[in-house]
């Protein structure tokens, strides 16, 4: 019995060494099989020749009913950024050998990343067209994904908003869009760090898909990503007063054991690091930890940055401790850190709820002084509480607005520089013949003559309500 067992096993070794050559020379077989088309297809003079009948040589019917093959090759193509059309062709002509090639969903999604990585969105379109006749089961959010998020990045904000509406009419036919692709819509945005964007969509769309935990995520994660924390904490605020309850406590404890166990293990924590956590304890209303924080930046050896003061800043404001945020405002001078536009914005919040419109001028006036350029949304939430508050005089600075105008210019925000001088426009007050020689410059020089018009008509208009003052550039000028 011992020798027949034996002579089993030595049978058995010999048939698994057999095996193992055998799958080994399969799987290099394999590779090479792969490389070779990746070459034949990469330097075929595609679309100046046909590529079919080249493919039709070099991927036989027959080796199409292993689809492992097909996504290797995509693979190698994507890998490589490929021709995207060449990609497409091979693709097509798998599709086309309909009796023995099924494609799987990462060969699709594959042909349609590369496709969308190279802006071939017609390309795009007419491969989801025909997936929806062939395949539609390999319609995923997924694949809705990969065709948005591209958009979102080389295509307007209208182009991405039709392009999920032509999704949902023509293409995802057999089923009904809910939060879910509402949340890859979103996405789409966030990944491009358009928030302002993002934050439109939300605005519109919401009413029709009910928003859920992982929509308010999504947010909250791109208007972290983007930098802009003053965002964060408003559209935070923003989803509590929807009806939104995260656990923000227990996340920020789990975040102070994170950063326990960091140091434990040796690594130190950065400035970023204590700066995200003192937003956080401002967040979850503990502010004696926000205050501890931001005091053990300097015994790490570390120097707060105007981030970092405005992080504590924006905590005190919130429990109502302006005097000590204005404070922190003046130490920020006193040690040479620059004030932004975060740390304006947070003072004048806290300004208006306390000391209301005497302590938003004297800081108004110190900006002003100081030549800072607000950021638009700043400038709009200072004019609606100096309307207010009956102060129309510091609502229509000339100042203020000639800053504006010519910082927005400067970054090429002319969009953004003509809404403002409109603004002031609509409400009552002549814009400076400064304002309007750069404005001029800035709206000729994007071909926006239209624009430039609706302002000289809206000039003349003012201008017959008004004492007579002299003409200003606008007027003098006649486009040609």
């Amino acid at each position: 019995m011992r020798l027949g067992a034996c002579s089993t096993l030595r049978q058995l070794l010999r048939f698994n060494r057999r095996l193992n050559v055998s799958w080994l020379h399969s799987s290099v077989e394999a590779e090479s099989r792969v490389r070779e088309i990746v070459r034949i297809v990469n330097e075929h003079p595609y679309p100046a020749q046909p590529l079919r009948p080249t493919l039709g040589r070099a991927i036989p019917k027959a080796v199409l009913s292993s689809s492992s093959l097909v996504e290797e090759v995509l693979g190698a193509l994507f890998g490589a950024h490929g021709n995207g059309l060449k990609a497409y062709e091979l693709f097509r002509y798998c599709l086309d050998c309909n009796d023995v090639y099924i494609p799987s969903s990462d060969a699709f999604e594959k042909t349609l990343h590369i496709l969308a990585r190279m802006r071939y969105f017609e390309k795009a379109w007419e491969l989801l067209e025909r997936m929806k006749q062939l395949h539609p089961s390999l319609l995923t959010l997924k694949s809705m994904s990969i065709l948005l998020s591209k958009i979102a990045k080389f295509r307007s904000y209208e182009e991405t908003l039709e392009a999920f509406e032509r999704m949902q009419v023509d293409i995802f036919t057999r089923k009904r869009f809910t939060t879910d692709e509402f949340n890859v819509l979103l996405r789409a945005f966030c990944t491009q760090r358009q928030m302002k964007e993002a934050k439109s969509v939300f605005n519109k769309m919401h009413s029709q898909f009910p928003p859920n935990t992982k929509t308010m995520n999504i947010l909250l994660l791109g208007f972290k990503e983007s930098g802009d924390i003053t965002a964060v904490e408003l559209f935070y605020h923003d989803m509590v007063r929807r009806g939104f309850k995260p656990n923000m406590r227990r996340r920020f404890g789990d975040a102070l054991m994170i950063l326990q166990e960091m140091e434990q293990s040796g690594h130190s924590a950065t400035l970023e690091t204590l700066t995200t956590l003192i937003h956080g304890a401002g967040i979850v209303g503990n502010t004696s930890m926000a205050k501890q924080i931001f005091g053990d930046i300097t015994k790490r050896n570390l120097q707060p940055d105007t981030g970092a003061y405005n992080a504590l800043m924006s905590t005190l404001i919130r429990s109502r401790d302006v005097t000590s945020a204005a404070a922190l405002m003046d130490e920020m001078e006193k040690y040479s850190i620059k004030h932004d536009n975060m740390t304006y914005h947070n003072m004048f919040l806290g300004m208006m709820r306390s000391s209301g419109i005497h302590g938003v001028s004297t800081l108004y006036s110190k900006m002003v002084a100081k030549n800072f350029i607000p950021k638009p949304r700043t400038v709009v939430m200072l004019m609606k509480f100096f309307c207010q508050s009956g102060r129309l005089d510091l609502a229509l600075d000339i100042h203020a607005l000639d800053l504006l105008v010519t910082g927005l210019c400067a970054r090429g925000r002319v969009e953004e520089s003509f809404d403002c001088s409109k603004q002031s426009l609509i409400r009552g007050r002549l814009v400076s013949d400064g304002t309007i020689q750069l404005l001029q410059r800035a709206l000729v020089g994007v071909d926006e003559i239209r624009k430039l018009e609706e302002l000289k008509h809206m000039i003349v208009k003012l201008k017959s309500l008004l004492p007579p003052c002299g003409l200003t550039s606008l007027q003098k000028y006649s486009p040609t």
